[in-house]
Parts: structure tokens; sequence; C-alpha cells
């Protein structure tokens, strides 16, 4: 083995881990929607836990990144730390699937049909494939199936190159020499420790292990102490990003740790002791790549029979050892961790974007509930909400800004520019809801009294407005384009009862009816509760827009008004409910 050799060697793993990742990254966009509902299925009970992990890891192809995920979850306050141990264990079984698909380049045969399922067979038609869709759609769910397809070709190159490369170490006496050394089972584990640390992935040091295992160099008695370390090595990326976490979230990345440490000691001690026993010719066999396989499997399965049942020892101590603090923890409500699975990251959004909105309606229903009641309970309820919905509106900004310039989907793209759209409305309708309560207080503190005839207008405009926050938020928290379609007719009954009732107000001023000072205030009153209508409106549009992929929201609500014989109907309909001359 010369100097082109080892270069040959270095290109071919190079070509391996860009393979793996950018496989990974488009199977995670292609399937980020089933991501999202494979998490919400983890609260059930431990099987489903354990399955969660396991698809998870099993489409990202990376039981690090799995890990590295919960630890971000369990920082947020979204999963606890019993649930945390269930999905780790299914991502140790998860990971395994890359050394099955691996195990196809050893395929030997004369069989045509056989030698087709070796991947230097089909990987060229695949790679054919993925080029034509990477190159000549527009979409970008066929873009990102011909990445998948051209990350799999790379991958698999990659591992040929690699093999080819190492084939001329099966005659060298120093190559011997070092996988005999590694029968012994203590440096076995450490190598295989230290190799995976340092490439942060399981399955790509599996896959570095199967090349070398065309050497003919590499027996059963080696690989197996190796697979055995590299389950330690790939909890160094969750331990890396539990720093600077809350005590729970390091207790995840402990308990990632602590699961393959024990499972290794006890398997190894199992190993050692039958091995010491027993005469065992197969364990001096060399290893095949489907042989690799089997045992990455077998071993991962056999570490979470034994722990699966002690899940609860697990739980009690990594508490022993990562202790409460002395106070009371806060939460990330968007961990930055998330990020690295961008289509979780999204879906995280919108659930702080939804307990935004439920906020920003709730202090502006509040606000309006104070005018005729002047409870002062109210009045600090709705400035502590605004309070919070500005701080929803800070870390939601950020969050979705850093989103949105990662690698996402041009749907995930579109999302996250929709909720950027959306909480600033809602951010505005809590400062309404504040205004609103200033010019209540203002009312109290001068001792002004709306006439009898403001006040029964008032009522008819507020439950307008109580009616179309309503349908707005339904709007957006249910994806309801029914509601969204309710709100901009409404809207528009709301302007023309603005304008009406500051008319009306106007010829109760010139009778001496109505002060001036109460007059200004009416009129701070109707501004308020009009622009919070369109802000309702601009929500319901977004989510309109959205449903047909449209983000021009003017265009839309004008061709709703302009074109709509329903819309026309839902006005009218909304104008006789709100009407002013029952009065």
């Amino acid at each position: 083995m010369d100097i082109f050799d080892v270069l040959t060697l270095i290109g071919g793993l190079s070509l391996f881990l860009f393979g793996m990742s950018i496989m990974g990254q488009a199977l995670e966009r292609r399937a980020g929607g089933n991501l999202r509902q494979l998490l919400g299925k983890f609260t059930t009970n431990k099987a489903a836990g354990l399955l969660t992990g396991l698809g998870i890891t099993a489409v990202i192809q990376s039981s690090s990144a799995t890990t590295v995920m919960v630890v971000g979850f369990v920082n947020s306050g979204l999963m606890t730390l019993k649930q945390a141990i269930n999905v780790i264990m299914g991502a140790n079984i998860g990971t395994t699937v890359t050394a099955w698909v691996l195990s196809l380049a050893g395929i030997e045969s004369s069989n045509m049909f056989v030698r087709l399922l070796k991947p230097a067979s089909f990987t060229p038609i695949l790679a054919v494939f993925g080029i034509v869709f990477y190159m000549f759609y527009k979409n970008d769910r066929k873009k990102d199936t011909g990445m998948i397809l051209l990350g799999f070709a790379t991958l698999m190159f990659g591992m040929e190159t690699m093999s080819g490369a190492v084939a001329g170490l099966r005659n060298i006496p120093w190559f011997q020499s070092l996988f005999i050394m590694f029968q012994n089972p203590v440096p076995g584990v450490l190598a295989g420790a230290i190799l995976t640390a340092v490439i942060q992935s399981s399955s790509a040091s599996v896959g570095i292990l199967q090349a070398l295992a065309v050497t003919g160099q590499v027996s059963y008695g080696a690989a197996v102490p190796i697979i055995m370390g590299q389950n330690i090595g790939t909890c160094v990326t969750a331990m890396i990003s539990s720093v600077g976490a809350n005590k729970n979230a390091k207790r995840a990345a402990l308990v990632h740790l602590s699961f393959n440490v024990i499972g290794t000691i006890v398997w190894l001690m199992v190993f050692w002791l039958i091995k010491a026993t027993f005469s065992l010719p197969f364990l001096d066999m060399s290893a095949s790549l489907l042989g690799i396989a089997v045992a990455h499997t077998v071993f991962n399965l056999l570490c979470t029979i034994l722990m699966l049942p002690l899940s609860g020892f697990l739980e009690k101590l990594v508490n022993r050892l990562v202790p409460d603090a002395k106070q009371p923890e806060t939460y990330s409500q968007l961990d930055e961790r998330l990020l690295s699975t961008p289509s979780i990251a999204l879906e995280r959004c919108y659930e702080v974007t939804a307990d935004m909105a439920k906020t920003a309606v709730s202090a502006l229903k509040e606000s309006l509930s104070y005018l005729p009641d002047k409870v002062p309970d109210l009045a600090a309820s709705v400035r502590r909400k605004e309070e919070r919905t500005d701080y929803y509106e800070d870390i939601l900004g950020t969050y979705l800004v850093k989103l949105s310039a990662k690698q996402i989907s041009g749907q995930d793209s579109a999302q996250a520019a929709k909720l950027l759209k959306m909480i600033g409305d809602f951010e505005r309708i809590s400062d309404h809801a504040v205004n609103l309560l200033e010019s209540g207080e203002e009312m109290q503190e001068k001792g002004l009294m709306f006439t009898a005839d403001a006040v029964s207008e008032l009522q008819i405009i507020i439950s307008a407005v109580n009616e179309i926050l309503d349908l707005s938020l339904t709007s957006f928290l249910e994806n309801d384009l029914t509601a969204a379609s309710m709100v901009e007719p409404l809207e528009q009954v709301i302007d023309q009862l603005k304008e009406q009732m500051r008319t009306r107000h106007i010829f109760r001023m010139q009778q001496g009816r109505c002060s001036i000072d109460a007059g200004f205030i009416w009129s701070d009153l109707l501004t308020n509760l009009e622009r919070t209508s369109d802000h309702c409106s601009n929500i319901a549009g977004c989510v309109i827009d959205m449903a047909h992929q449209n983000m021009n929201i003017h265009e839309s609500l004008r061709n709703i008004r302009n074109d709509s014989e329903d819309f026309k109907q839902k006005f009218r309909a909304y104008a006789g409910k709100y009407s002013l001359e029952c009065l």
C-alpha cells in the first residue's frame, strides 16, 4: 500500500461521509411531516417511545442526531426524562439500518439477478435518476428525492473506493497484527469508541469497519469488541450538546452514555466468559459485511432487552449523578439544538406561536371586558400578557430567521415566512389590548361617561370584534379555511361600523350630549377595535394563502372581496347581525 492508496482511502472516506450526510438531510426534509407525526407518539408508553426513536433514527440515519434532538426537547420541557430514555433506546436500534444497507456491497454471485442486488450494479442507475430529479425538476420534493438517490450513490461509491484502497493491506504483517491485538476485548472497545467519537457517527464507523473487512483480516473476535466500543463513542455528540442545558437535558445525555456503557460492560463480560469457556471457531473467521451488520444489530438489541426493564434504574442513576439545583430551573422554549432537525424545529415554532396567539387574543378580550367593568385584576392581566406576547415575538423572530438560513424544503421555508408574518399581527393585537385598557383607565380617572346610545353601539362592535378574534384564532390553530373565509367579510362590516359610529358620535357632540374629551376617547377606541380586525384579516389571509401556496395576501383578499358571491352573502349576513339600525 503506497501513498496513492492512502490518498484514495481518504478520498473514499470523504465521499462516504459526505454521501451519508446529504442523504440523511434530504431524507429528513422529504419526511418532515412524518417525523412530526412520529414525535407525536412518544408520550404514550415504552413501546411507542422505543418505536419513535427507532423510526426517526432509521429516517435521518444518525442516532447522535436523534439524541441531540431529544436533549433539545427535554431542555424545552416538551419531553420528560422518562420519555427520553425510551426514545434513546429506540435510536440505538434504528442506527443499525445503515450497516444492513452497506452489507449489500458484499454480495458475490454469478447469477445475474443476485448481482443486481449489489450496489455497484444499481447505484449508477440511481445516480442517473438522482441527477435528473435534482437538475430538471423544480418541485422541492422531487429535488429532495434526487438528493437522496445521489447521496446514496455517493455513499456507496465511497464505500467501494475505501474497500479497493485497503485491499492491499491484506498481505501487510502490521495490519494483521493490529486486528489480532483487537481480539483482546479492551483494546477493541477503545478503538471503536475513539474512532466513533472522532467522526461522531456509529453508522459511519461501522461502515468503515465493513470496508476494512474486505481485506479478510478482520475476524469476528476483533469486530465484536470494536462494535461494542462504537456505541460508547457515539455518545460524545449528545454529551457536547448538553453543555449549557438544564439539569434534565444533561440527564438525558447522560442516559445515552450510561445505557451504552452499562450495556457494553455487561455484554463484554458475557462475551469474554463465553470466549474463555468455550472454543468458538467462528470468532477466528474473517468477518463479512453481512456478519458485521448482524453483529451490530444483535448487540444493540441485546442492550435494549437488558436495559428496557431497567429504565427506572437508569432514571434514578442519572438523577443521582446530576442532582437537582437549589433554585427551580427554567426551560428554553425554542432550543437551538432542534435547529439541527429543521422540520421538528418548525413544528416547535408552531406550538410556541399558538401559545402567543392564545395569549394575544386573551389579552384583547380581557381589555374589552375591562371597558364596562373596570376590574383592576383584568388590567394587570392584560399588561402581563402584552409583555409575554412581546417576549414571544422576540424569541420567535430570532429563531425563525435562524431556521430559514438552514437547508429546508420550499414548503417549510414558506411556512416559516408565514409564521414570521403572523407573529407581528399577534403582537400588534396585544398592543391594541393595552391601548383599549388605557382608554378605559383614562375614562375612569377623568370621571367620563358615554351616553346610553354610545354604550349600546360599543357593545355591538365589541361583539363583532370578539367574533373576528375567535374566527382568526381558530383558522390559525386548526388551519380552518372555513373560519378563515369568514374573517374578511366580518372585517369589512367592522370597518363600516367604525365609520357609522364615528358619525353618530359627532352628532351627539353637536347636540351637547357628549363631551369633547369623551369624543377623543371614543375615537381611540374605534381606531383600536378596527385595527384589531385588520390584523385578524391578515392572519386569516395568511392561512388562505398558504393553503393555495401563494404569499401575496393583498391580492388574495382583493380577489375574495371582488370575485366571490360567497363573500357578498357573508358580508350581508354580518351586516344584518351587527346593525346599528336596531338601536
